[in-house]
């Protein structure tokens, strides 16, 4: 942006109270990702210290989002960055650690499809029982 003072060529023209509307992440979870290294790029600052950051920063996030909502713990994608930071050469690794991802949320998918699979089963003996009136004695811990 014409006039503002930045450091380093990737500076953004983003603030972190619109990154964090944009992402979902808050202003705490924003500078957290920046201490733990999760980011690709440096965040770049004004001359005066404020944070700014890049398009390309905000879809990283977005993605860092999705993986931390299917579980991926912090470690694996601190390590993820890292291989994104260091360039090309190690997209094998990377395609590990997502696919290892990838298996750990296919098998929560079907514990969750199992365990909705008795939610339905139990609302159907509840809504036929009530529907017909016969709701007494459905687990009553006093009989």
């Amino acid at each position: 942006m014409a006039g503002m003072a930045t450091t380093g060529p990737r500076a953004g023209s983003l603030g972190i109270g619109e990154v964090a509307e944009r992402t979902g992440l808050s202003v705490h979870a924003l500078r957290f990702y920046e201490r733990e290294g999760l980011l690709v790029g440096p965040v770049h600052r004004t001359a005066g210290g404020r944070r700014r950051y890049t398009d390309a920063d905000v879809e990283w996030l977005r993605i860092c989002v999705k993986l931390r909502e299917s579980g991926m713990p912090l470690a694996d994608l601190a390590r993820f960055a890292e291989l994104v930071r260091a360039g090309p050469g190690n997209e094998a690794e990377r395609l590990h650690l997502l696919d290892t991802h990838q298996r750990r949320v296919e098998a929560r998918i079907q514990a969750l499809e199992e365990c909705r699979s008795l939610i339905s089963w139990k609302v159907g003996i509840y809504t036929d029982h009530l529907s017909r009136g016969q709701a007494e004695g459905l687990w009553d811990p006093t009989t």
